[in-house]
C-alpha cells in the first residue's frame, strides 16, 4: 500500500477543491492507502521565503509536518483553483518554503531530503476553473500545469505526474460535480 500526501493549495476553507481532497484521501484510505491531507488554509505558516536562497528559513511546525510528509510519501497530490492564471500564491509560498535547497540538500539530520529522494515518487495535479478546459490548453497553452509539472515536479524527479482538470466550475451543475468528486473518489482508489 501507498503513502500520500494531498495538498489542497486553495486559500479559503470550504471549498470544491477541499471537496475533492477529502474525495481522493476517501478513495485512498478505503483501498488501503495511507492518505495525509494539507489544506493550506488552515496551516499556520509565513508563505513568504524571507531571505530567498541566501540562507534557511527554519519551518513552522506545520510546514514542518507537510515536509515529513513529502520525505516520505509515495505519490503526491496537489489540488488547486486557477487563479490570474497560475496557481494561489499560497500554493506558490507553500512549494517555495518546502523545497528550500539549503533543507532539501541539508545531509546531517535522520530526515533530511536531497533531490534524488522524489524519484521514486509519482503525482497528481488537479486544477479547477472557471474557463472550459479546452481554452485553458489550447488558447492560453496550460501555463501553470506545466509549470508545476515540468519546473517544478519534474524537475525535482518526481515522475510520472498525471493531470486531471474541471472547467467551468461556476456554472457546472450539482450532478457534475458530484461526477468530479466520484471520478477523483476513483483516482484515489487507484492512487494515481
Amino acid at each position: 500500500m501507498r503513502k500520500i500526501m494531498i495538498v489542497v493549495g486553495h486559500p479559503q476553507t470550504n471549498t470544491f477543491c477541499r471537496a475533492l481532497g477529502e474525495a481522493y484521501r476517501r478513495g485512498a484510505t478505503a483501498a488501503g492507502h495511507t492518505a495525509t491531507l494539507f489544506a493550506l488554509s488552515e496551516m499556520k505558516f509565513d508563505p513568504i521565503l524571507r531571505e530567498g536562497y541566501r540562507k534557511e528559513q527554519m519551518l513552522e511546525p506545520d510546514l514542518q509536518a507537510a515536509y515529513d510528509a513529502l520525505a516520505a510519501c509515495d505519490h503526491l497530490v496537489l489540488i488547486f483553483p486557477l487563479w490570474c492564471g497560475d496557481m494561489p500564491a499560497l500554493l506558490k509560498g507553500f512549494i517555495e518554503r518546502v523545497l528550500q535547497p539549503d533543507l532539501i540538500h541539508r545531509q546531517d539530520t535522520d530526515n533530511a531530503m536531497n533531490w534524488s529522494i522524489f524519484k521514486n515518487k509519482s503525482a497528481r495535479v488537479v486544477i479547477t476553473m472557471g474557463m472550459p478546459v479546452s481554452i485553458y490548453r489550447f488558447w492560453y497553452g496550460g501555463h501553470a500545469l506545466k509549470l508545476i509539472t515540468r519546473n517544478i515536479l519534474k524537475f525535482i524527479g518526481i515522475t510520472p505526474v498525471r493531470h486531471t482538470l474541471f472547467g467551468m466550475i461556476g456554472t457546472s451543475k450539482p450532478e457534475t460535480r458530484e461526477g468530479w468528486i466520484a471520478e477523483i473518489e476513483g483516482l484515489g482508489r487507484q492512487s494515481s
